[in-house]
């Protein structure tokens, strides 16, 4: 009788309560749970709990089983689900499996991104017995925006800025049935009942309507003209890539004289092999679902504007990720700079009227849509550095970027990361969100739109920060904001921060020798570090070897003329610097505002202006771009030695002085000297790394810091560190520049709270 007894016991049903965290609103994980139970003859339900998903389930214990099983391993692609819970329950009677309204409770709340356009809505937009047939704004669960369209939680329709827009019958048909793939997809609308574009060229009357606005600015996009065009996270200014007209009268306008444009191709592989060389993890990338900008080599000789990245190697190429821009692409038949519609270093423009009255003098007309954006996201940037993607910039299709922590936090934090590539951070118990990128803040907009992200997260994530994480230099942008906020403040070590973002990516590594190199940031003392190698962990960094220092005349101007750093090296060496100022010699000599910098970007920055590269860079970073372009395109040569020696603190300090006969020889060719420079500093690198492991026993590196960005240099020092036997790291999850900063804020704080 027993094997009958156990028949009658497993068919008996049985009850479970589920409890979903991660990313599983906004993500169609509702609908899938309703396809799932109705597919295992389950009964019960299924609703939103804010941030996470409540279900109740009943029925036989295999089938049970495999329900649990299945919400995780089939769950929708964009979805990123947790099983927090999977509780036994009372039985309770069904007739079948609803779903119920959203409910309040304990919050485990995930904000997902903005997501690409989904196979099945570029169909549709293609589609033209389909009706949304060349519909702008086509979206489903699977696709569209989030973070930038959401206002408060729970994800529901009139918590996002589609609220203003009632859906016509066939969208709330659809809009409310379970079995269909835009349930609950909160942007959803048509032509009837949606957003709609608008063409404004100034002075003139505007056009309304889809079709008509489109053709429009296709048509002065083919003229030669700039368009400024609202998408997802905010303003694109666009114009012909191929036209090198078009091109120079964008960069007179913006004005934006060499810094590189971004260009959006047609999303087939003919159009990008036109104007870039790519492989199959490029391609894979910029089809990802995160839809970034990704750095990839020219084609030569170039088919795209001469003057999209003078003087570089690289280009930065997306593909389109909505459906205004495939629509726009394949309009135009061609690739289109899409540069990011702003004032220099300010956050994107998100406001119609706003963007109208900013960009006026630079865009020639203007795509607008009445869709309103609740806070901006730029594009996020990645090159291919050491064989792995590295972001350059978090921002649209990326961020927020939510991570765990390796402990609790005593209490809710807000990190308000660097001056430059800002970026901010709210952490709370084991978790930690980073925003999308906001810009330099040396702008009143950029300073504002900190102050707009910091309070937009906690509302989003319902935790308010106690305490405020910030760098220790005092003219960063946000002290008025740390002022006005009236909350207690933990200062962290720009480099320190660096370092403890990198070791965060690291766990195996339980000590690292961290080579933290870049522009310029505060260190102990008050001293300007920048070209730093520390050992140990977060919370406590010792700082083990640096390069030799010397004096900086203009101290912060020397970051736009890199000439500044070239007559400082010379003066250092006493030789003369013909190409400097005398008074600004005589300031030299006397001490005055000339302070000390040990950074490694300076020395990158003298050595674009010694070869002739670059003396004024119109953008952060044009002159040591240039210098990596050009020794690319020079190819291997031979390294300078470079001294090492111990002060009497026992610090190793690297001497920069034997490259100043090589960075002045002008028999050689600039490309040579590029080449010879970037290999002497990689071979600097070793040699520190040699000496360090040999006192400490360490031989995991770090290599952090805007001057690791360099894809040369950061690839020289791995290869020549795994060649002696050390295991080289470099981040991968958020930026080694400045954009990660605010993640080593936190991870400093957790290590010493």
């Amino acid at each position: 009788m027993r094997p009958v007894v156990q028949e009658m016991s497993s068919s008996r049903p049985e009850a479970r309560h589920f409890l979903i965290t991660g990313q599983v609103q906004g993500v169609g994980f509702r609908p899938f749970v309703y396809r799932l139970a109705h597919e295992l003859e389950l009964h019960g339900w299924v609703r939103n709990v804010t941030g996470s998903v409540e279900i109740h389930a009943e029925g036989k214990a295999q089938d049970l089983d495999r329900f649990a099983e299945h919400l995780i391993s089939r769950a929708p692609a964009i979805a990123r689900p947790q099983l927090a819970k999977a509780d036994a329950a009372a039985c309770k009677p069904h007739a079948g499996f609803d779903i119920l309204p959203s409910h309040a409770g304990e919050a485990h709340i995930h904000v997902p991104p903005d997501f690409f356009m989904c196979a099945d809505c570029l169909r549709e937009l293609n589609d033209p017995g389909n009706r949304r047939h060349r519909y702008p704004f086509i979206n489903c669960t699977q696709c569209g925006p989030r973070y930038t369209l959401i206002e408060s939680l729970p994800y529901d329709r009139p918590n996002t800025t589609m609220k203003g827009f009632p859906l016509c019958d066939e969208c709330a048909r659809e809009y409310g049935n379970p079995l269909d793939r835009r349930f609950h997809a909160e942007p959803v609308a048509c032509s009837v009942c949606g957003p709609k574009l608008s063409f404004v060229e100034p002075g003139e009357a505007g056009i309304v309507g889809n079709e008509a606005a489109l053709a429009a600015a296709i048509a002065f996009l083919k003229d030669g003209y700039t368009v400024a065009v609202k998408g997802i996270g905010g303003y694109h200014l666009m114009c012909d890539a191929k036209s090198d007209e078009a091109v120079a009268r964008l960069r007179t306008r913006k004005p934006r004289p060499f810094k590189p444009l971004a260009v959006m191709f047609p999303a087939d592989e003919k159009a990008l092999s036109s104007g870039v060389m790519f492989d199959e993890p490029s391609l894979a990338l910029l089809r990802s679902p995160q839809r970034p900008v990704v750095l990839l080599t020219k084609r030569h000789p170039e088919t795209l504007g001469a003057n999209i990245a003078p003087d570089l190697n690289e280009i930065g190429c997306m593909l389109p990720y909505s459906p205004l821009h495939a629509l726009l692409l394949g309009g135009f038949g061609g690739p289109l700079v899409a540069t990011s519609g702003n004032l220099s270093g300010e956050p994107v423009l998100i406001d119609n009227a706003e963007a109208q009255a900013r960009l006026g003098k630079v865009a020639d007309a203007f795509l607008h849509h009445d869709r309103p954006i609740a806070r901006p996201a730029d594009d996020s940037v990645y090159r291919v550095i050491a064989g792995k993607s590295r972001p350059l910039r978090l921002g649209r299709g990326a961020a927020p970027l939510e991570l765990e922590l390796p402990a609790k936090l005593p209490e809710p934090v807000l990190a308000l990361g660097a001056h430059t590539k800002n970026a901010i951070a709210l952490a709370w118990e084991n978790r930690v969100v980073i925003s999308p990128h906001i810009g330099d803040l040396s702008s009143l907009k950029s300073q504002e739109t900190l102050a707009r992200v910091a309070h937009d997260l906690q509302a989003l994530y319902q935790v308010k920060a106690r305490r405020l994480l910030t760098d220790r230099h005092p003219g960063y942008g946000y002290r008025r904001f740390v002022r006005e906020s009236g909350l207690p403040v933990f200062e962290v070590l720009h480099h320190h921060a660096h370092a403890s973002a990198l070791a965060w990516e690291f766990p195996e590594a339980e000590n690292l020798i961290v080579f933290a190199w870049d522009g310029v940031g505060l260190g102990e003392n008050n001293e300007l570090w920048g070209g730093e190698a520390f050992t140990g962990a977060p919370g406590s960094w010792q700082r083990a070897a640096t390069f030799k220092p010397f004096r900086l005349p203009g101290g912060e101007q020397a970051g736009r003329e890199p000439w500044r750093s070239a007559a400082a090296l010379s003066w250092e060496c006493g030789h003369a610097a013909p190409f400097a100022p005398e008074l600004l010699h005589d300031a030299w000599q006397k001490g005055i505002n000339c302070p000390a910098t040990h950074a490694a970007g300076r020395l990158f920055d003298a050595a674009s202006a010694l070869t002739g590269l670059c003396t004024h860079a119109s953008f952060e970073g044009e002159g040591p771009m240039k210098l990596e372009a050009a020794a690319q395109r020079h190819g291997y040569a031979r390294p300078v030695a470079l001294p090492l020696a111990q002060d009497d603190a026992g610090l190793w300090q690297c001497d920069w002085a034997p490259l100043l006969p090589m960075l002045t020889d002008h028999t050689l060719a600039p490309g040579a000297r590029a080449a010879s420079f970037h290999a002497s500093l990689a071979h600097a690198l070793l040699e520190q790394a040699l000496k360090l492991r040999e006192s400490s026993g360490i031989a995991d590196i770090g290599l952090t810091g805007g001057v690791f960005q360099n894809r040369l240099l950061a690839e020289m020092a791995k290869a020549l560190l795994e060649q002696h036997g050390f295991s080289a790291h470099l981040p991968q999850r958020v930026p080694i520049n400045d954009g990660g900063v605010c993640l080593g804020q936190v991870i400093e704080y957790l290590q010493t709270a």
